[in-house]
Protein backbone atom coordinates (compact mmCIF):
# COMPACT_ATOMS: atom_id res chain seq x y z
CA UNK A 1 0.00 0.00 0.00
CA UNK A 2 1.35 3.47 -1.15
CA UNK A 3 1.72 6.44 1.23
CA UNK A 4 0.09 9.66 0.08
CA UNK A 5 2.01 11.75 2.95
CA UNK A 6 4.48 11.03 5.78
CA UNK A 7 5.67 12.81 9.03
CA UNK A 8 9.07 12.27 10.42
CA UNK A 9 9.73 13.37 14.45
CA UNK A 10 11.03 16.62 13.47
CA UNK A 11 8.18 17.54 11.21
CA UNK A 12 5.61 16.54 13.88
CA UNK A 13 7.50 19.32 16.34
CA UNK A 14 7.00 21.39 14.11
CA UNK A 15 3.21 20.79 13.84
CA UNK A 16 2.96 20.85 17.51
CA UNK A 17 5.02 23.66 18.01
CA UNK A 18 5.56 26.08 14.96
CA UNK A 19 4.56 27.34 11.60
CA UNK A 20 4.63 25.59 8.12
CA UNK A 21 5.10 27.63 4.91
CA UNK A 22 3.46 26.91 2.17
CA UNK A 23 4.46 26.97 -1.66
CA UNK A 24 4.72 30.29 -2.38
CA UNK A 25 6.46 31.39 1.36
CA UNK A 26 2.82 31.76 2.76
CA UNK A 27 3.18 31.09 6.67
CA UNK A 28 0.64 28.80 8.05
CA UNK A 29 -0.19 28.29 11.84
CA UNK A 30 0.06 24.55 12.85
CA UNK A 31 -3.83 24.79 12.94
CA UNK A 32 -4.38 25.85 9.65
CA UNK A 33 -5.06 22.24 8.73
CA UNK A 34 -8.83 22.51 10.45
CA UNK A 35 -9.77 25.80 8.39
CA UNK A 36 -8.99 23.33 5.60
CA UNK A 37 -11.26 20.58 7.40
CA UNK A 38 -13.72 23.11 7.67
CA UNK A 39 -14.14 24.67 4.39
CA UNK A 40 -14.35 20.51 2.96
CA UNK A 41 -17.30 19.88 5.72
CA UNK A 42 -19.19 23.20 4.29
CA UNK A 43 -18.26 22.72 1.06
CA UNK A 44 -19.96 19.01 1.11
CA UNK A 45 -22.97 20.63 3.74
CA UNK A 46 -23.76 22.81 1.07
CA UNK A 47 -23.70 20.71 -2.03
CA UNK A 48 -25.28 17.57 0.25
CA UNK A 49 -27.97 19.64 0.92
CA UNK A 50 -28.49 20.09 -2.70
CA UNK A 51 -28.55 16.46 -3.99
CA UNK A 52 -30.03 15.21 -0.59
CA UNK A 53 -32.40 17.83 0.40
CA UNK A 54 -33.91 18.70 -2.97
CA UNK A 55 -35.09 14.48 -3.11
CA UNK A 56 -36.30 15.03 0.28
CA UNK A 57 -39.01 17.42 -1.12
CA UNK A 58 -39.85 14.41 -3.20
CA UNK A 59 -43.47 14.85 -2.00
CA UNK A 60 -43.76 18.34 -1.87
CA UNK A 61 -41.83 18.14 -5.67
CA UNK A 62 -44.40 15.75 -6.80
CA UNK A 63 -47.42 17.75 -5.91
CA UNK A 64 -45.61 21.26 -7.19
CA UNK A 65 -44.34 19.85 -10.67
CA UNK A 66 -47.03 18.05 -11.57
CA UNK A 67 -44.97 14.39 -11.96
CA UNK A 68 -45.97 10.86 -11.86
CA UNK A 69 -43.96 8.40 -9.40
CA UNK A 70 -41.71 7.70 -12.71
CA UNK A 71 -40.86 11.37 -13.63
CA UNK A 72 -39.98 12.07 -10.28
CA UNK A 73 -37.75 9.38 -10.43
CA UNK A 74 -36.05 10.43 -13.86
CA UNK A 75 -35.78 14.41 -12.67
CA UNK A 76 -34.38 13.24 -9.08
CA UNK A 77 -32.13 10.45 -11.19
CA UNK A 78 -30.67 13.13 -13.50
CA UNK A 79 -29.07 15.12 -10.83
CA UNK A 80 -27.11 12.27 -9.65
CA UNK A 81 -26.18 11.01 -13.14
CA UNK A 82 -24.84 14.92 -13.39
CA UNK A 83 -22.44 14.77 -10.56
CA UNK A 84 -21.66 11.20 -11.86
CA UNK A 85 -20.46 11.95 -15.52
CA UNK A 86 -18.37 15.20 -13.97
CA UNK A 87 -16.97 13.43 -10.99
CA UNK A 88 -13.91 12.23 -13.02
CA UNK A 89 -13.39 14.84 -15.22
CA UNK A 90 -13.27 17.32 -11.56
CA UNK A 91 -11.06 15.07 -10.23
CA UNK A 92 -8.68 15.11 -12.87
CA UNK A 93 -8.60 18.71 -13.30
CA UNK A 94 -7.99 18.88 -9.18
CA UNK A 95 -4.65 16.93 -9.91
CA UNK A 96 -3.70 19.28 -12.45
CA UNK A 97 -4.80 22.77 -11.17
CA UNK A 98 -5.08 22.27 -7.72
CA UNK A 99 -7.66 22.07 -5.40
CA UNK A 100 -8.42 25.71 -4.69
CA UNK A 101 -9.23 27.02 -8.31
CA UNK A 102 -11.76 23.72 -8.75
CA UNK A 103 -13.85 24.07 -5.76
CA UNK A 104 -14.08 28.28 -6.08
CA UNK A 105 -15.05 27.64 -9.81
CA UNK A 106 -17.27 24.91 -8.97
CA UNK A 107 -18.85 26.24 -6.10
CA UNK A 108 -19.39 29.42 -7.66
CA UNK A 109 -21.13 28.16 -11.10
CA UNK A 110 -23.60 25.75 -8.76
CA UNK A 111 -24.36 28.72 -7.08
CA UNK A 112 -24.78 31.50 -10.18
CA UNK A 113 -26.98 27.92 -11.89
CA UNK A 114 -29.25 27.14 -8.31
CA UNK A 115 -30.03 31.01 -8.42
CA UNK A 116 -31.52 31.34 -12.24
CA UNK A 117 -33.09 27.93 -11.28
CA UNK A 118 -34.70 30.13 -8.47
CA UNK A 119 -36.04 32.73 -10.92
CA UNK A 120 -36.75 30.52 -13.77
CA UNK A 121 -37.72 26.85 -13.53
CA UNK A 122 -40.28 27.22 -10.56
CA UNK A 123 -44.04 26.60 -10.20
CA UNK A 124 -45.80 29.89 -10.84
CA UNK A 125 -49.55 30.96 -11.00
CA UNK A 126 -49.02 31.60 -14.94
CA UNK A 127 -47.17 27.86 -15.40
CA UNK A 128 -45.64 24.77 -14.39
CA UNK A 129 -42.26 24.15 -15.85
CA UNK A 130 -41.97 20.51 -17.95
CA UNK A 131 -40.63 18.05 -16.30
CA UNK A 132 -38.23 18.18 -19.27
CA UNK A 133 -36.72 21.22 -17.82
CA UNK A 134 -36.75 20.28 -14.36
CA UNK A 135 -35.05 17.19 -15.45
CA UNK A 136 -32.55 19.19 -17.42
CA UNK A 137 -31.66 21.77 -15.01
CA UNK A 138 -31.13 18.73 -12.19
CA UNK A 139 -28.64 17.64 -14.64
CA UNK A 140 -26.88 20.85 -15.02
CA UNK A 141 -26.55 21.48 -11.38
CA UNK A 142 -24.96 17.79 -10.37
CA UNK A 143 -22.28 18.41 -13.45
CA UNK A 144 -21.49 22.00 -11.49
CA UNK A 145 -21.69 20.21 -8.38
CA UNK A 146 -19.49 17.11 -9.17
CA UNK A 147 -16.13 19.57 -8.20
CA UNK A 148 -16.87 19.62 -4.63
CA UNK A 149 -15.78 15.81 -3.82
CA UNK A 150 -12.55 15.61 -5.37
CA UNK A 151 -11.22 18.43 -5.22
CA UNK A 152 -12.03 19.27 -1.28
CA UNK A 153 -11.11 15.43 -0.35
CA UNK A 154 -7.31 15.91 -1.61
CA UNK A 155 -7.23 19.02 0.33
CA UNK A 156 -7.86 17.21 3.23
CA UNK A 157 -5.80 14.43 2.28
CA UNK A 158 -2.90 16.81 1.55
CA UNK A 159 -2.78 18.86 5.07
CA UNK A 160 -3.28 15.91 7.75
CA UNK A 161 -1.12 13.02 8.53
CA UNK A 162 -1.20 9.59 8.20
CA UNK A 163 -3.01 8.92 11.68
CA UNK A 164 -5.38 11.67 11.45
CA UNK A 165 -6.87 10.99 8.20
CA UNK A 166 -9.36 8.68 8.95
CA UNK A 167 -10.98 10.63 11.58
CA UNK A 168 -10.29 14.03 9.33
CA UNK A 169 -11.72 12.46 6.34
CA UNK A 170 -14.61 11.09 8.24
CA UNK A 171 -15.68 14.59 9.84
CA UNK A 172 -15.54 15.77 6.22
CA UNK A 173 -18.03 13.48 5.13
CA UNK A 174 -19.87 13.97 7.82
CA UNK A 175 -21.15 17.07 6.14
CA UNK A 176 -22.79 14.70 3.84
CA UNK A 177 -25.29 13.63 6.44
CA UNK A 178 -25.08 17.23 8.07
CA UNK A 179 -26.48 18.97 4.50
CA UNK A 180 -28.81 16.35 3.52
CA UNK A 181 -30.06 16.56 7.51
CA UNK A 182 -30.41 19.99 7.02
CA UNK A 183 -31.89 20.17 3.83
CA UNK A 184 -34.43 17.04 5.47
CA UNK A 185 -35.44 19.21 8.18
CA UNK A 186 -36.31 22.92 6.37
CA UNK A 187 -36.52 21.87 2.86
CA UNK A 188 -40.07 20.38 2.81
CA UNK A 189 -41.59 22.84 5.21
CA UNK A 190 -40.06 25.81 3.00
CA UNK A 191 -41.12 24.70 -0.18
CA UNK A 192 -44.60 23.91 1.43
CA UNK A 193 -44.30 27.49 2.72
CA UNK A 194 -42.69 29.68 0.02
CA UNK A 195 -42.31 27.58 -3.19
CA UNK A 196 -39.49 26.52 -4.82
CA UNK A 197 -37.97 29.90 -5.16
CA UNK A 198 -37.07 29.98 -2.04
CA UNK A 199 -35.63 26.31 -1.77
CA UNK A 200 -33.38 27.16 -4.86
CA UNK A 201 -32.13 30.09 -3.55
CA UNK A 202 -31.37 29.09 0.09
CA UNK A 203 -29.27 26.07 -1.78
CA UNK A 204 -27.42 28.71 -4.16
CA UNK A 205 -26.99 31.25 -0.56
CA UNK A 206 -24.78 27.91 0.73
CA UNK A 207 -22.93 27.41 -1.73
CA UNK A 208 -21.94 30.99 -2.88
CA UNK A 209 -20.81 31.21 1.53
CA UNK A 210 -18.66 28.03 1.19
CA UNK A 211 -16.84 29.63 -2.00
CA UNK A 212 -15.93 32.53 -0.27
CA UNK A 213 -14.76 30.32 2.78
CA UNK A 214 -12.37 28.46 -0.07
CA UNK A 215 -11.29 31.60 -1.55
CA UNK A 216 -10.51 32.80 1.90
CA UNK A 217 -8.40 30.34 3.97
CA UNK A 218 -7.87 27.57 1.20
CA UNK A 219 -4.30 27.11 -0.16
CA UNK A 220 -2.27 24.28 -1.31
CA UNK A 221 -0.20 22.21 1.41
CA UNK A 222 3.07 23.20 2.51
CA UNK A 223 5.77 21.46 0.39
CA UNK A 224 8.87 22.16 3.60
CA UNK A 225 7.50 22.03 6.93
CA UNK A 226 5.66 19.61 8.71
CA UNK A 227 4.61 17.33 6.09
CA UNK A 228 6.88 15.97 2.99
CA UNK A 229 5.58 14.33 0.04
CA UNK A 230 6.42 10.79 -0.83
CA UNK A 231 6.90 9.37 -3.86
CA UNK A 232 3.95 7.37 -5.50
CA UNK A 233 4.54 3.68 -5.57
CA UNK A 234 2.69 1.20 -8.02
CA UNK A 235 0.20 1.86 -10.55
CA UNK A 236 -1.75 4.91 -11.90
CA UNK A 237 -5.44 4.01 -10.06
CA UNK A 238 -6.92 3.78 -13.10
CA UNK A 239 -5.07 1.37 -13.22
CA UNK A 240 -4.62 -0.39 -10.42
CA UNK A 241 -7.19 -3.04 -9.67
CA UNK A 242 -6.87 -2.51 -5.76
CA UNK A 243 -8.55 0.91 -6.73
CA UNK A 244 -10.89 -0.28 -9.01
CA UNK A 245 -11.87 -3.13 -6.76
CA UNK A 246 -12.83 -0.38 -3.58
CA UNK A 247 -14.25 2.13 -5.75
CA UNK A 248 -16.44 -0.25 -7.06
CA UNK A 249 -17.76 -1.51 -3.43
CA UNK A 250 -18.63 1.96 -2.54
CA UNK A 251 -20.55 2.35 -5.48
CA UNK A 252 -22.22 -0.79 -4.61
CA UNK A 253 -22.79 0.01 -1.01
CA UNK A 254 -24.33 3.38 -1.87
CA UNK A 255 -27.21 1.71 -3.83
CA UNK A 256 -29.62 1.29 -0.84
CA UNK A 257 -28.44 4.68 0.62
CA UNK A 258 -29.52 6.02 -2.29
CA UNK A 259 -32.91 4.13 -2.12
CA UNK A 260 -33.39 5.88 1.67
CA UNK A 261 -32.22 9.30 0.42
CA UNK A 262 -34.71 9.68 -2.72
CA UNK A 263 -37.21 7.30 -2.05
CA UNK A 264 -37.80 7.18 1.73
CA UNK A 265 -39.73 10.12 2.06
CA UNK A 266 -42.30 8.70 -0.41
CA UNK A 267 -42.32 5.16 1.40
CA UNK A 268 -42.79 7.13 4.27
CA UNK A 269 -45.85 9.18 2.96
CA UNK A 270 -46.98 6.23 0.87
CA UNK A 271 -46.88 2.97 2.16
CA UNK A 272 -46.35 4.09 6.29
CA UNK A 273 -48.84 6.88 6.07
CA UNK A 274 -46.31 9.47 8.17
CA UNK A 275 -46.82 13.33 7.62
CA UNK A 276 -44.45 15.94 6.41
CA UNK A 277 -43.00 16.68 10.01
CA UNK A 278 -42.50 12.97 10.86
CA UNK A 279 -41.43 12.49 7.64
CA UNK A 280 -38.66 15.42 8.40
CA UNK A 281 -37.84 14.19 11.57
CA UNK A 282 -37.11 10.91 10.55
CA UNK A 283 -35.08 11.40 7.18
CA UNK A 284 -33.07 14.27 10.05
CA UNK A 285 -32.93 10.97 12.32
CA UNK A 286 -30.69 9.34 9.61
CA UNK A 287 -28.46 12.01 8.67
CA UNK A 288 -27.57 12.99 12.56
CA UNK A 289 -27.22 9.07 13.49
CA UNK A 290 -24.44 8.94 10.21
CA UNK A 291 -22.59 11.86 11.19
CA UNK A 292 -22.09 10.26 14.04
CA UNK A 293 -21.55 6.95 12.90
CA UNK A 294 -18.67 8.30 10.75
CA UNK A 295 -16.81 10.07 13.54
CA UNK A 296 -16.69 7.18 15.55
CA UNK A 297 -15.34 5.11 12.61
CA UNK A 298 -12.93 7.33 11.51
CA UNK A 299 -11.37 7.51 15.00
CA UNK A 300 -11.88 3.90 15.31
CA UNK A 301 -9.79 2.42 11.81
CA UNK A 302 -7.08 5.76 12.86
CA UNK A 303 -6.42 3.82 15.90
CA UNK A 304 -6.84 -0.05 14.83
CA UNK A 305 -5.71 0.22 11.27
CA UNK A 306 -8.31 -2.13 10.21
CA UNK A 307 -9.90 0.05 7.84
CA UNK A 308 -10.30 -2.75 5.20
CA UNK A 309 -12.17 -5.22 7.96
CA UNK A 310 -14.20 -2.49 8.92
CA UNK A 311 -15.96 -1.68 5.31
CA UNK A 312 -16.31 -5.25 4.99
CA UNK A 313 -18.37 -5.60 8.48
CA UNK A 314 -20.11 -2.77 7.21
CA UNK A 315 -21.45 -4.24 3.65
CA UNK A 316 -22.53 -7.70 5.84
CA UNK A 317 -24.59 -5.23 8.59
CA UNK A 318 -26.22 -3.10 6.13
CA UNK A 319 -26.97 -6.58 3.78
CA UNK A 320 -29.14 -7.85 7.26
CA UNK A 321 -30.51 -4.72 8.25
CA UNK A 322 -32.51 -4.28 4.62
CA UNK A 323 -33.02 -7.46 4.98
CA UNK A 324 -35.05 -7.19 8.37
CA UNK A 325 -36.82 -4.24 6.36
CA UNK A 326 -37.82 -6.24 3.64
CA UNK A 327 -39.28 -9.29 5.56
CA UNK A 328 -41.20 -6.73 7.77
CA UNK A 329 -42.62 -5.08 4.68
CA UNK A 330 -43.06 -8.31 3.46
CA UNK A 331 -45.33 -9.47 6.57
CA UNK A 332 -47.00 -6.33 7.50
CA UNK A 333 -50.19 -7.01 5.80
CA UNK A 334 -50.58 -9.94 7.95
CA UNK A 335 -49.63 -8.73 11.49
CA UNK A 336 -52.68 -7.66 13.68
CA UNK A 337 -52.62 -4.22 14.04
CA UNK A 338 -51.35 -3.94 10.67
CA UNK A 339 -51.73 0.56 10.60
CA UNK A 340 -50.62 0.62 13.74
CA UNK A 341 -47.32 -1.72 13.56
CA UNK A 342 -46.38 -0.17 10.75
CA UNK A 343 -46.53 3.73 12.31
CA UNK A 344 -44.53 2.37 15.26
CA UNK A 345 -41.96 -0.07 13.96
CA UNK A 346 -41.17 0.18 10.37
CA UNK A 347 -39.99 4.09 10.32
CA UNK A 348 -37.41 2.74 13.16
CA UNK A 349 -36.10 -0.22 11.09
CA UNK A 350 -35.51 1.92 8.29
CA UNK A 351 -33.79 4.64 10.17
CA UNK A 352 -30.97 1.99 11.36
CA UNK A 353 -30.73 0.82 7.74
CA UNK A 354 -30.13 4.30 6.55
CA UNK A 355 -27.49 4.63 9.62
CA UNK A 356 -25.71 1.37 9.01
CA UNK A 357 -25.67 1.81 5.24
CA UNK A 358 -24.45 5.29 5.61
CA UNK A 359 -21.30 4.91 8.16
CA UNK A 360 -18.37 3.95 6.41
CA UNK A 361 -17.45 6.78 3.76
CA UNK A 362 -14.77 8.82 5.63
CA UNK A 363 -12.84 5.53 6.11
CA UNK A 364 -13.39 3.80 2.27
CA UNK A 365 -12.53 7.56 0.78
CA UNK A 366 -9.42 7.41 3.44
CA UNK A 367 -8.41 3.44 2.32
CA UNK A 368 -9.03 4.68 -1.48
CA UNK A 369 -6.89 7.50 -1.50
CA UNK A 370 -4.25 6.12 0.41
CA UNK A 371 -4.09 3.18 -2.12
CA UNK A 372 -3.99 6.13 -4.86
CA UNK A 373 -0.64 7.78 -3.95
CA UNK A 374 -0.10 11.49 -3.27
CA UNK A 375 -0.82 12.63 -6.73
CA UNK A 376 -3.93 11.01 -7.78
CA UNK A 377 -5.78 12.08 -4.85
CA UNK A 378 -8.42 13.74 -6.87
CA UNK A 379 -8.38 11.23 -9.96
CA UNK A 380 -8.93 8.22 -7.24
CA UNK A 381 -11.79 10.08 -5.14
CA UNK A 382 -13.63 10.99 -8.24
CA UNK A 383 -13.66 7.48 -9.48
CA UNK A 384 -15.62 6.53 -6.45
CA UNK A 385 -17.82 9.38 -6.51
CA UNK A 386 -18.85 8.51 -10.32
CA UNK A 387 -19.75 5.04 -8.80
CA UNK A 388 -21.36 7.03 -6.32
CA UNK A 389 -23.28 8.93 -8.58
CA UNK A 390 -24.19 6.33 -11.00
CA UNK A 391 -26.44 5.06 -8.29
CA UNK A 392 -27.99 8.78 -7.97
CA UNK A 393 -29.31 8.45 -11.36
CA UNK A 394 -29.90 4.92 -11.63
CA UNK A 395 -31.78 3.86 -8.60
CA UNK A 396 -34.81 6.72 -8.84
CA UNK A 397 -35.24 5.54 -12.10
CA UNK A 398 -35.16 2.20 -11.20
CA UNK A 399 -37.86 2.00 -7.88
CA UNK A 400 -40.90 3.41 -10.02
CA UNK A 401 -40.34 -0.25 -11.71
CA UNK A 402 -39.41 -2.26 -8.51
CA UNK A 403 -42.48 -0.48 -7.28
CA UNK A 404 -45.07 -1.44 -10.39
CA UNK A 405 -44.02 -4.89 -9.71
CA UNK A 406 -43.22 -5.64 -6.63
CA UNK A 407 -44.33 -2.90 -4.26
CA UNK A 408 -41.66 -1.61 -1.74
CA UNK A 409 -41.05 -5.12 -0.45
CA UNK A 410 -38.91 -5.16 -4.19
CA UNK A 411 -37.44 -2.32 -3.33
CA UNK A 412 -35.79 -2.86 0.09
CA UNK A 413 -34.58 -6.36 -1.27
CA UNK A 414 -32.83 -5.25 -3.94
CA UNK A 415 -31.26 -2.97 -1.12
CA UNK A 416 -30.46 -5.87 0.71
CA UNK A 417 -28.68 -7.49 -2.12
CA UNK A 418 -26.62 -4.74 -3.42
CA UNK A 419 -25.31 -4.26 0.28
CA UNK A 420 -24.24 -7.99 0.69
CA UNK A 421 -22.09 -8.25 -3.29
CA UNK A 422 -20.67 -5.23 -2.07
CA UNK A 423 -19.63 -7.21 1.27
CA UNK A 424 -17.12 -9.78 -0.55
CA UNK A 425 -15.69 -6.74 -3.17
CA UNK A 426 -14.30 -4.72 -0.42
CA UNK A 427 -10.23 -6.05 -0.14
CA UNK A 428 -9.54 -8.14 2.21
CA UNK A 429 -7.06 -7.13 5.31
CA UNK A 430 -3.59 -6.63 4.34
Amino acid sequence: MSAILDCTDQDTQKLLGGSAAGPAGRVFSPGHRWKVLGIGVAANASFSATFSGIPATAVVLRQGYHLSNAELGLALGLLGLGVALSELPWGLLTDRWGDRRVLLIGLGATAAWLLAMAMLVVPTRSGVPDVMLLSASLLLTGLLGGSVNGSSGRAIMGWFRENERGFAMSIRQTAVPLGGGLGALVLPSLALAFGFSAVFALLAGASALSALFAWRWLHEPPTTGHVVASAVAGPAPLRNIEVWRIATAIGLLCFPQVAVLTFASVFLHDFVGLGTAAISASLAAVQIGAMVMRVWSGRFTDRHGNRRQFLRSCGALSGLAFSVLWLMVLASPALPGGRSFLIAVLPSVLIVAGISVSAWHGVAYTELATLAGAGHVGTALSLANTFVFVGFFLVPVAIPGLLHLWSWSGVWLSAAVCALIAWPVFLRPA
